[in-house]
């Protein structure tokens, strides 16, 4: 939030209580867009799902690549069979491909009490494989949510995903403006999309209702002062996005190392982002915005995946980012149709 709606937030907290004052004020910061939203759920917040996500701690972790990757996006190439990990979890983004490097690695200093195990990802080519296009490209790590619990999550189960990512120092970033890391949801809603219809010559595309999948999340934007000609480098959490569908500024990064970010989604079908320094649970406190993006209302949640984004030049790797312990939570499991475990 700005200081002036920190202001009348305290405001409202004080007269009101702060739960009415969280709902108000939903949507609101760093937004630019006045909606209505469902009081926000801290991401984190009632049951772990047993099964999927990953803390990285066996030491035999493993990922096969089995390249070259996918680059539908840009050529409609899927290179198949895609990469997977040993144990099931993760495996490469059939749009985009996964990073170049993915492997287990020592938790950096400041991690997760007790943890000795965290993920690190970067890349060189993020478009088509030993082809530099020299533009900024990105690759996909892709958890295997749906398909391990075997059914899409309902949004009425309220679930929300956290993840631990550690920034490293700013002189080793790739001196490039931009966004460098991405934390993303993968949720569907009912909506109006394009399909083909007839053969040939008299092929068309029309519309009608269906199902249409989309990508909120976050992304760490750097400005390089070499690029800006600013005299500090600059880095921010950039939020995807509003409900016309632009990304915008969210909270200023003014540390690196360890960060704690996690977006939730409520029955509503709004999302709603936090991100903290550290790697301590998230809190109200953490909470920057309430949106529904592309002016959907999600229905089901698939996954969440990382970004890695380079310059695709053949000679920069990307900035290296390291994550840990990814999990995903839902308030209200449906029965016993997923396993859980109780955490706040």
């Amino acid at each position: 939030m700005t200081n002036s709606l920190k202001e009348t937030f305290a405001a409202v907290s004080k007269w009101c209580g702060r739960g009415l004052a969280v709902t108000l004020f939903a949507g609101l910061a760093n937004s630019g867009t006045d909606v209505n939203a469902q009081r926000p759920v801290v991401p984190g917040t009632g049951s772990e799902i047993v099964g999927v996500s990953d803390d990285f701690e066996d030491p035999n972790w493993g990922y096969v690549p089995r390249n070259p990757k996918s680059t539908e996006d840009i050529d409609e190439n899927q290179r198949g069979p895609m990469g997977r990990s040993t144990n099931g979890r993760w495996y490469e983004g059939i749009k985009r491909g996964h990073p170049d490097e993915v492997k287990r690695v020592a938790t950096p200093p400041g991690g997760i009490p007790g943890s000795t195990g965290a993920l690190l990802m970067r890349s060189k080519f993020t478009g088509i494989p030993g082809r530099p296009s020299g533009t900024m490209h990105q690759d996909d790590f892709v958890a295997n949510v749906q398909y391990r619990l075997k059914r899409r999550i309902d949004i009425a189960e309220v679930p929300s995903v956290t993840t631990r990512v550690y920034l490293p120092p700013v002189e080793s970033w790739e001196n490039r403006s931009g966004p460098h890391f991405g934390f993303r949801l993968a949720l569907e809603t009912t909506a109006m999309v394009d399909k083909e219809v007839g053969v040939g010559i008299f092929k068309r595309t029309t519309q009608e209702m269906g199902n249409e999948v989309y990508w909120p999340g976050m992304f760490v934007e750097f400005e390089s002062k070499s690029t800006t000609r600013k005299d500090h480098d600059y880095a921010y959490l950039r939020v995807r996005g509003n409900q016309r569908g632009g990304d915008f500024r969210g909270p200023q990064i003014t540390t690196t190392g360890w960060w704690t970010l996690g977006m939730s989604v409520t029955p509503d079908g709004m999302v709603h982002y936090y991100a903290s320094p550290g790697v301590d649970d998230l809190t109200e406190d953490d909470y920057i915005t309430s949106q529904f993006p592309y002016g959907y209302r999600a229905e089901r949640f698939r996954t969440f995946f990382y970004n890695v984004c380079s310059a695709d030049d053949g000679q920069r790797w990307s900035t290296t980012f390291v994550v840990d312990d990814p999990k995903v939570y839902v308030l209200r499991p449906k029965g016993q149709r997923i396993a859980t475990r109780p955490t706040r």
